[in-house]
């Protein structure tokens, strides 16, 4: 009997190990330079807010939760590849993405704004900038708007891989204006842009939803995502992880 009871308690310890070996992975991917939202620190390790909402969604599934780098240009393509489960990299839903992934609930909300040099003889946010040069990150909503609004007004639109870039332009006086989501721009002003830049102010009607993106068949998923966005939202986990980083509601 006490070698039966032995190997019983044998078989359970195996099947606890294996079942540890074998927990559930989710891989995500962010971009790591957009923030406050993602970033990497000297060591290239990824921080931000959305690199705190992605560990809290994981830790209310169960799930281990992996999050790798990816520029931003091939977030989608390598999320229909398989590359990563989800992404997690502020990106907005829209309906042209929609065709190609699919995308949870929102989990915060932002309008489209302008930063300008100091001194700029611009002063509204919702001119036609004819005549003006600006800049945007390229394969953006942000992009988009300023190809479809500004561009076709007579500005000339200029698209950079990064956001940072077409800062850096925009400090060197090569810009007239820079147009991006709100959140990231007070964040470069308020640092790095602080001597040479100003917020101009948002553009009226383009709030819009920031959402997790995940493959269009991974209906499953994005109904667990959805079910644990709600209840870190609904026990105050959501606003703790969000009083990090901003002063403000963004949800």
């Amino acid at each position: 009997m006490k070698r039966v009871v032995r190997l019983a308690g044998a078989c359970a310890l195996l099947l606890a190990g294996m079942g540890t070996a074998h927990a559930e992975v989710l891989k995500i991917a962010t971009e790591g330079a957009y923030p406050p939202f993602n970033y990497v620190d000297s060591d290239n390790k990824l921080h931000g807010f959305d690199v705190d909402i992605s560990n809290a969604l994981c830790e209310r599934m169960q799930v281990q939760c992996t999050l790798v780098a990816q520029d931003w240009e091939g977030m989608i393509p390598a999320l229909i590849a398989k590359k990563y489960d989800a992404v997690v990299a502020s990106m907005i839903n829209t309906e042209e993405r929609r065709k190609k992934i699919a995308f949870t609930n929102h989990y915060y909300k932002t309008p489209l704004s302008l930063a300008v040099p100091k001194g700029s003889d611009i002063t509204d946010a919702q001119t036609d900038f004819k005549g003006r040069v600006i800049g945007a990150q390229s394969s953006s909503t942000q992009a988009i708007y300023a190809e479809d609004v500004y561009g076709k007004a007579g500005a000339e639109v200029k698209l950079y891989p990064t956001m940072d870039e077409a800062n850096a332009d925009l400090a060197a006086g090569r810009l007239d204006a820079v147009i991006a989501d709100k959140f990231p721009l007070l964040e470069w002003l308020g640092k790095s842009g602080k001597d040479c830049c100003s917020y101009l102010g948002d553009i009226n009607g383009t709030t819009a939803d920031a959402s997790i993106a995940v493959r269009k068949d991974d209906d499953a998923l994005r109904e667990r995502l959805n079910k644990a966005l709600d209840e870190i939202v609904a026990d105050g986990t959501y606003q703790k992880i969000a009083s990090r980083y901003f002063a403000f509601n963004i949800y």
